[in-house]
């Protein structure tokens, strides 16, 4: 029998159960859309649609923030997690090495170390400190600053040799970072720095042939991609790529390093006795233009840079311009012979002073009385009056054509930068005075480069070469022939190469004879421009320009001494000397 205590009553209370109410039966009916409050529930159900609205807003805007970010962005945000997690050191491919014609070793790279600091990595500042002082030599202050800056990667040496670097290893320091580099070494210490140049840090060319060849040397860097944690430090196993260098092209230059060391240690002698403020040196072969030697005085060592002046970095023979002076006589004689208005013996009668423009010229011997002169006494003496009588004879049109024809006013093609352009008057900006002044060597600005390329058509039988310093490179041979241009005949050549002959043996240039060499030479002596558009007192260019032997040239010499109070003999000596150095170098037997 069923239980129903519960149904009919509540036998624990002693009191009838409550009848169940049958609620469909006794609730009203309701509207849609009322209550039976009288209009809450219609509020309520407002309030919740709101928030249902507002929640579905907020949700949708996640979604859309989301979304951008995992496909919009998603590129961008794993190169900046990429960032953070990975670290790229450069490999630097190893700089092409330079060679002198003979194949000795000028300049190549070794391999070094770039020494950093991790801050956050370490662990005793004190002991970093003092390890940075004690093996690289670095300032105290300068240490302890690095160690404290707020980053990962501070440099603190660059360029550090590997026994240097090895014995800091050794320390074991945590903190201290290597990062492999190379270094440009000079076997033969500061010899041909101007032609070499300098290297940066980064082991790109900043001046000289470094710079000039840069794309040769350089060669292609690599680099290594490591993975590494918030303090800096690599993570070990982690993310590890890697792609090789490719190591730079080796050149072998024109320069001779023996040449290039005779014509140094004159160059620096000849400055220090004429007391020149600086002096110049090239050596170039005529028939081919190849550069032997080329330096200027002061010079400076490219592994003391801190020490080094700007303008002595400076290859002047290139970089600097100056009134070539009575060597200028030698050009414009070759080109009066070749136009045919003159020969070696053609007579002049020439007068103490002779007019150009308002000034009057003399001649240095000062001599107060005409002279019978040939075209071969006038070079002997270098008569500036007898110079100007010669200019007349070619007449204005056919000066200019022929100071085109030498390249006087256009780049002489020489592979090293920085050509200094000179100011040479086009003609149209002739004056009175402008063809006379030229005649001897003024009233022109000119690189010594361009006048020794110039003179190569007369040392090279009226062909012009162009001086050039690169003779292989990767093992090929350059051919610089295509640039050779006739500008006179070889018969004029010859005669103002028998000319500058006299000059040596009889003349004004006899301080640059060479014992057992017929040697073809011009002084040259030029007062110095001042500011004012004058000349300066008691300052001058000597230069001394030749070349040996006469019948067959096989060396052309071009010494500068800027700022003597000589004439243009203090030239001379040095021009000898190295003149003699050249041709033993060369191999060049006596020819008398």
């Amino acid at each position: 029998m069923p239980d129903n205590r519960y149904r009919d009553g509540d036998p624990r209370r002693g009191r009838p159960a409550r009848p169940r109410r049958d609620s469909s039966a006794s609730r009203p009916p309701r509207r849609r859309g009322s209550t039976p409050s009288g209009g809450g529930e219609p509020e309520l159900l407002g309030r919740r649609a709101f928030v249902k609205g507002v929640l579905a807003a907020g949700f949708g805007a996640c979604v859309f923030k989301l979304a951008q970010h995992d496909i919009f962005y998603h590129g961008i945000n794993m190169e900046r997690l990429s960032d953070r997690r990975e670290f790229n050191t450069p490999i630097h491919a190893r700089r092409g090495t330079f060679y002198d014609r003979n194949g000795n070793v000028l300049a190549t790279s070794e391999d070094c170390y770039n020494i950093a600091l991790n801050p956050q990595a370490i662990a005793d500042v004190d002991k970093v400190v003092d390890a940075l002082v004690e093996y690289l030599g670095v300032e105290r202050a300068e240490a302890r600053d690095a160690a404290k800056q707020d980053s990962t990667w501070v440099y603190v040496k660059r360029q550090v040799d590997t026994d240097t670097a090895n014995e800091l290893m050794a320390t074991e320091l945590t903190g201290i970072e290597y990062e492999s580099a190379t270094r440009r070494v000079y076997p033969y210490g500061n010899v041909a720095s101007q032609v070499l140049g300098v290297v940066g840090t980064d082991n790109v060319g900043i001046t000289g042939l470094e710079l000039q060849y840069e794309e040769d040397l350089h060669g292609t860097d690599g680099w290594i991609v490591r993975e590494h944690a918030a303090d800096g430090s690599y993570i070990a196993g982690g993310a590890y790529s890697k792609q090789d260098a490719q190591d730079g092209s080796d050149l072998v230059l024109t320069l001779d390093v023996n040449i290039q060391q005779a014509a140094e240690a004159a160059l620096a002698e000849a400055v220090e006795d004429s007391g020149a403020h600086y002096g110049s040196i090239l050596v170039t072969e005529p028939a081919t233009g190849e550069i032997l030697a080329a330096c200027s005085y002061p010079s400076y060592s490219q592994t003391d840079l801190a020490s080094a002046r700007t303008e002595d970095m400076n290859l002047r023979v290139v970089t600097d311009a100056y009134e070539p002076g009575s060597v200028f006589k030698a050009l414009v004689c070759g080109a009066a012979i070749d136009m045919g208005v003159v020969d070696t013996e053609t007579t002049f009668t020439v007068p103490p002073v002779v007019m150009a423009g308002d000034d009057g010229v003399t001649d240095v011997d000062e001599r107060d009385y005409t002279m019978d002169m040939t075209v071969r006494e006038i070079m002997r003496r270098s008569s500036n009056t007898g110079m100007i009588l010669i200019g007349e004879q070619m007449g204005a049109d056919e000066f200019a054509r022929y100071l085109d024809a030498y390249g006087i006013d256009s780049s002489s093609g020489v592979d090293y930068p920085g050509e200094n352009a000179g100011i040479v008057k086009t003609r149209d900006e002739y004056d009175g005075a402008s063809v006379a002044a030229m005649s001897f060597g003024q009233s022109l600005s000119v690189a010594p480069i361009r006048i020794a390329r110039a003179m190569t058509a007369i040392s090279n039988g009226g062909v012009m070469t162009t001086p050039h310093f690169l003779r292989s490179r990767q093992g090929e041979e350059l051919d610089w022939s295509d640039k050779e241009t006739r500008v006179i005949s070889a018969d004029a050549a010859a005669a103002v190469a028998d000319m500058m002959l006299t000059v040596v043996d009889e003349g004004t240039g006899s301080g640059g004879q060479v014992e057992g060499y017929e040697v073809s030479g011009k002084t040259g002596t030029a007062q110095r421009a001042d500011e004012s558009g004058g000349y300066q007192e008691d300052s001058y260019m000597s230069s001394f320009m030749g070349f040996a032997p006469t019948s067959d040239p096989a060396v052309q010499v071009y010494v500068t001494l800027d700022g003597t109070a000589y004439n243009s003999s203090v030239a001379a000596p040095p021009f000898a000397a190295v003149m003699e150095a050249s041709l033993q170098a060369l191999g060049i037997r006596p020819d008398r």
